[in-house]
């Protein structure tokens, strides 16, 4: 089992991209690179990822979009925009759609492995008070219900997650 964290970075300078992944690789981080949209959505939707890197100006798919699906898809993944481009609109704009945080190239590695720490937090955060809400669920269907019942109800919630 791997026990490293799983971050997604998406950028299509393959330069930058190749640094920034190597730079995070060596502080133990499982890294998968894109290098557009579609890749980024393709990545996904093959294995699970806690974090997601992206881009905000790119050809075809731009980070904005990617923010959407990834969003809409993928109930535990944070993500944090990595942009040469930004302005104060397009942050909020992000935020709004779910975004995590919102970093300017050329970034600050401390800065950087900070809000990856945060971003991790709160991803471990959302998905333990999910974890709670199920087993509080699963207590209450056990009270005067048949093992039938319950493991009906175990099975729904299970297949919520997935």
């Amino acid at each position: 089992m791997n026990d490293k964290i799983k971050l997604l970075i998406v950028d299509d300078e393959v330069n930058f991209l190749n640094s920034i992944a190597q730079r995070l690789e060596l502080r133990d981080f499982d890294v998968t690179k894109a290098t557009n949209g579609d890749e980024a959505i393709k990545a996904v939707n093959q294995d699970k990822f806690d974090i997601a890197l992206l881009d905000l100006k790119m050809p075809g798919m731009d980070g904005k979009q990617v923010l959407e699906i990834l969003k809409r898809e993928h109930k535990y993944i944070e993500v944090i925009i990595l942009t040469g481009h930004g302005s104060l609109e397009s942050a909020v704009e992000c935020t709004k759609l779910g975004a995590f945080g919102y970093l300017p190239k050329p970034y600050e590695l401390d800065k950087l492995l900070d809000i990856l720490k945060d971003a991790y937090e709160t991803r471990m955060k959302k998905k333990f008070d999910k974890d709670s809400e199920r087993m509080e669920q699963l207590l209450k269907i056990a009270t005067g219900s048949s093992p039938l019942a319950i493991l009906r109800e175990m099975k729904k919630l299970d297949n919520e997650e997935k």
